[in-house]
């Protein structure tokens, strides 16, 4: 039963993936790690707050870029969670919660037990996890459409897995050609 409501729930992601050309199909981390049972395919999370400006500005400028939403759509389960919020989650087999989260506040508030799991430590991150919903690394702060296309694609071929060395690093960087039109 359980492969059918997943195997249902596939069917109609990928369906409302055709129908939203140009926007992120985000999902919570419970519906991407199921998703991951039956498809196999990493997750990328934004990690945001509801107080944040650079936070925003990815929102606005990067993930409603049409480039990039495509790319993330067809190579990744997209997760959109707010850091300091409410919401109880469940992530392998354990439950994570914000006891100090208080509803009447406005700006900051107490950080998520999810996001301290993860080791947030700033705003925006974007976290990339791997088909078994493992953490690969977290990406801190706002990137533009050009700038967080070298981490989407570095991650969604698994290059990240032969560069393992700063200098490694800076050769992938020095010969990356970006694609992504800045809109």
């Amino acid at each position: 039963m359980k492969k059918l409501v997943v195997f249902t729930f596939l069917v109609l992601f990928t369906l409302t993936g055709y129908a939203q050309e140009g926007k992120i199909n985000w999902i919570t981390i419970e519906e991407a790690v199921a998703a991951q049972e039956t498809a196999p395919r990493k997750i990328m999370m934004d990690m945001y707050t509801t107080w944040c400006g650079p936070c925003k500005m990815l929102d606005k400028n990067t993930f409603q870029n049409k480039d990039v939403a495509d790319y993330v759509n067809k190579n990744y389960y997209a997760v959109k969670f707010n850091a300091e919020g409410g919401e109880t989650i469940t992530y392998k087999d354990k439950s994570y919660g914000n006891p100090g989260f208080d509803a009447s506040k406005k700006g900051r508030n107490s950080q998520h037990q999810f996001a301290q799991f993860l080791r947030v430590q700033a705003y925006p991150t974007i976290i990339f996890l791997d088909e078994k919903a493992d953490l690969i690394t977290p990406v801190k702060g706002y990137h533009s459409p050009n700038q967080i296309e070298i981490y989407l694609k570095l991650f969604a071929t698994d290059k990240y897995k032969e560069v393992t060395t700063k200098e490694q690093w800076e050769i992938y960087q020095k010969g990356f050609k970006s694609e992504f039109k800045a809109e």
